[in-house]
């Protein structure tokens, strides 16, 4: 068997259209705060002043985002009870993509205004970005480019059943 060089010279990623074809800024995490649908936006949790959500864009599979239902752009601009709920969020992230992933660490950020690389500047998230020994590998050494192992939808599935799993065991 030879192998396939002309099949892997062209990574498809069609879905990556969906972000560049918008016109402005994205909305999506206002969008998912307001929304009844949870499985069209990819929310696995909710909470009384924030929610975690599974990134429609990710770095690596399972890369969650922790986000307040108030739309601020600063952590000063939090009050003390969506501080605690945000970072409860990311501990249940935590345990989650553990159960689900098997993630052996964690990158856990927030990317505060558009020059620290905040997507979405005025609306602050926490990411939970799950990390494996020896995850890295030569595509985006080379040509910048991820590869996801797993789909959005199988993922989010997976991780709504543990969350309800544990939601009764409660």
């Amino acid at each position: 068997m030879e192998f396939p060089k002309a099949e892997l010279e062209t990574l498809w990623a069609p879905w990556r259209f969906e972000y560049f074809e918008k016109s402005g800024p994205p909305d999506f995490l206002s969008e998912a705060a307001r929304a009844s649908d949870d499985a069209a936006h990819l929310v696995l949790v909710r909470r009384k002043n924030s929610f975690l959500i599974m990134n429609r864009y990710p770095y690596t599979v399972g890369h969650l985002m922790a986000v307040p239902y108030r739309k601020v752009g600063e952590l000063r601009d939090l009050g003390e009870n969506e501080v605690v709920e945000l970072f409860s969020l990311v501990v249940r992230a935590q345990e989650l993509l553990r159960q689900v992933t098997k993630a052996q660490g964690f990158n856990i950020g927030i990317n505060v205004g558009e020059c620290a690389g905040a997507g979405v500047p005025d609306h602050l998230h926490i990411h939970i970005v799950p990390r494996w020994s020896g995850d890295t590998n030569f595509m985006p050494m080379l040509s910048g480019t991820r590869v996801l192992s797993q789909g959005l939808n199988d993922l989010y599935q997976k991780l709504k059943a543990a969350q309800t799993a544990s939601d009764e065991a409660r």
